[in-house]
């Protein structure tokens, strides 16, 4: 809008799309393309071929796979519930306490993921919430930490309300928990859909926290990731980036079909 000459506009799409490419596109293309290569000491990938994606398929790997997205579904839709819940509730609060609420709710964004993951080691690995060693301990470090992106989306969509539709439903005699259901909910649903599938993509890529509290036997593909890369094995670390990138894709297409109908 404030670009008056159409050279002026070109130089500013041009400036953009150098932007988008080099911090977007050529990370991600790199990516796929170690997942095909069979060597890369060049300047370009050779030996191209689908033996690092064949790997990425076995069944160590989907089984990492699988416990990310049911890790993702799970904290996410408890994420979402307490989320919902939280900004429901601080919304007829007063002020001080709505405040303490959002500060409270964006702590665990204030802070670095792995003092999440430590501290929940610590809190939960005694009686009587002994959850260290569980994969109850990974779901909780990921719904912590996407918790504050749900309480955002649905304060920021209640704020947005408007509240002429609880006024109407309750001039009409509609009890508070009608108006939740048949009212205040419906009108959510974009913000609830666009809180989901935000919490499913951040818990999928999550690795500070669930390094420091996974058990073996609830390993995540971001773990696996790591450890390949620490051992050396990118062509085949890249090719399980490469699968988590298209599921989480896939998981959020779903979501989003969801949400419109």
């Amino acid at each position: 809008m404030l670009l008056w000459t159409t050279r002026a506009r070109a130089l500013t799409l041009a400036l953009f799309g150098v932007v988008v490419v080099v911090v977007f596109v050529a990370p991600i293309a790199t990516v796929v393309a170690a997942a095909l290569a069979g060597s890369w000491t060049g300047p370009l990938p050779s030996n191209l071929g689908p033996k690092n994606v064949s790997a990425a398929l076995s069944e160590e790997n989907l089984a990492s796979l699988t416990v990310s997205l049911q890790t993702a579904f799970i904290a996410g839709a408890l994420a979402l519930f307490v989320g919902t819940w939280a900004a429901l509730a601080a919304r007829e609060a007063p002020v001080w306490l709505r405040k303490t609420t959002d500060a409270v709710f964006h702590l665990p964004i204030a802070v670095p993921s792995v003092a999440i993951g430590l501290g929940l080691l610590i809190a939960f690995n005694a009686e009587p919430l002994l959850l260290g060693g569980t994969k109850w301990i990974v779901i909780l470090a990921h719904t912590v930490l996407v918790l504050a992106f749900a309480f955002s989306s649905v304060s920021a969509a209640l704020d947005r309300l408007d509240p002429a539709y609880r006024q109407a439903a309750e001039s009409l005699g509609a009890g508070p928990t009608r108006v939740l259901l048949r009212i205040t909910l419906p009108l959510l649903l974009p913000a609830l859909g666009a809180a989901a599938g935000l919490a499913i993509a951040l818990s999928m890529g999550e690795l500070g926290a669930t390094i420091m509290v996974y058990p073996a036997t609830w390993k995540t593909l971001p773990v696996t990731i790591f450890g390949l890369t620490d051992r050396g094995q990118v062509f085949l670390a890249a090719a399980d980036t490469t699968l988590l990138m298209a599921v989480t894709l896939v998981a959020l297409l779903v979501v989003g079909r969801i949400r419109r109908r």
